[in-house]
């Protein structure tokens, strides 16, 4: 774990991630009235939602179901080329493959596979890109839409859980060509956490060890602002609209990120965070390790993370 990577970067960046929520309408409106992303698009069962700067015409996919947490998470791959050279690796590494789908709306066709934990990801291309029109068009050329109150930037990263961490690093390294950056290390040997990039970003992925049981779960996606203040502001627009407040704001002593973590309507958590301008930059980088006593002391400001932050996740666990 000490050793760093090089990723090959036939994988551009996190693309977009599908929710699944059994409260769509309420679903719906927190994200476009109070979470503040933009509707490029909605159907019955699903709304295509993207952040004012997100590029593609979907970062966010909300998808009417029975259940809530991930239904996929998509990457976009760097070029044609790219995306065969990953699709060859991933049918090579024997974890389960769904195959090839033609899309929808927002992207051409994508490869589907699944880590070990129920997780379904997908790799495309193709992409379609936003284009502001009318009151939606940007006043500055290099946006991509029009900015409105508060809202988010654009899509930053989601988080994982898993029983097997060490498993879920080997398939994102060798499925994806990801790099970890960071890591916890706990007293039993076992990694708690990793947090991994394919890019220049410091991570766009996270995964940590589940408690609680249930398969293919969901912790938090994430979207990035462009000031901690704007956190603050959503924190009082979070606490007009009744929305629950689960922890923060406040700082992370891993990646250092100031965050806000709630939960919208139907129990999927989702965070606001501010990264400030942390890149990872040296292509020998070496990951930095947080042991189970550095956690212990809680986060950056001394704040302890609270029972619900561990024990908590999507779709919630039958008992």
């Amino acid at each position: 774990m000490t050793s760093p990577t090089n990723p090959p970067f036939d994988v551009s960046h996190l693309g977009h991630v599908e929710m699944l929520t059994d409260r769509f309408e309420d679903s719906l409106d927190f994200f476009t009235r109070i979470y503040g992303l933009k509707l490029s698009a909605r159907e019955a069962d699903c709304a295509w939602l993207r952040a004012w700067d997100d590029y593609e015409f979907c970062s966010l996919k909300l998808k009417r179901a029975d259940t809530t947490g991930l239904g996929h998470v998509a990457y976009r791959a760097a070029s044609p080329e790219a995306l065969a050279r990953r699709v060859a690796v991933i049918e090579a590494s024997g974890y389960p493959v769904q195959g090839w789908t033609e899309g929808d709306c927002s992207h051409g066709r994508a490869f589907r596979f699944e880590d070990p934990f129920g997780h379904v990801f997908e790799l495309y291309r193709d992409t379609v890109w936003y284009r502001g029109q009318g009151e939606d068009a940007p006043a500055l050329k290099n946006t991509a839409s029009a900015f409105t109150g508060a809202a988010p930037r654009r899509l930053d990263h989601l988080n994982l859980l898993s029983s097997d961490v060490t498993e879920f690093r080997r398939f994102m390294e060798t499925c994806l060509g990801s790099r970890v950056t960071e890591y916890i290390r706990l007293d039993n040997g076992r990694l708690g956490g990793c947090w991994f990039t394919v890019n220049n970003k410091t991570y766009d992925l996270a995964c940590t060890e589940k408690h609680g049981g249930g398969v293919g779960r969901l912790h938090h996606v994430t979207y990035a602002t462009d000031q901690r203040e704007d956190i603050l502001r959503a924190a009082d627009i979070f606490l007009q609209n009744g929305v629950h407040i689960e922890t923060g704001p406040h700082k992370h002593a891993v990646q250092g990120t100031f965050f806000l973590y709630v939960w919208e309507p139907a129990g999927n958590r989702v965070e606001l965070a501010n990264a400030g301008a942390r890149l990872i930059l040296a292509p020998d980088w070496e990951p930095v390790c947080w042991t189970q006593a550095d956690r212990m002391k809680g986060q950056a400001w001394g704040l302890t993370t609270i029972e619900s932050f561990h024990t908590h996740g999507t779709p919630p666990v039958r008992r």
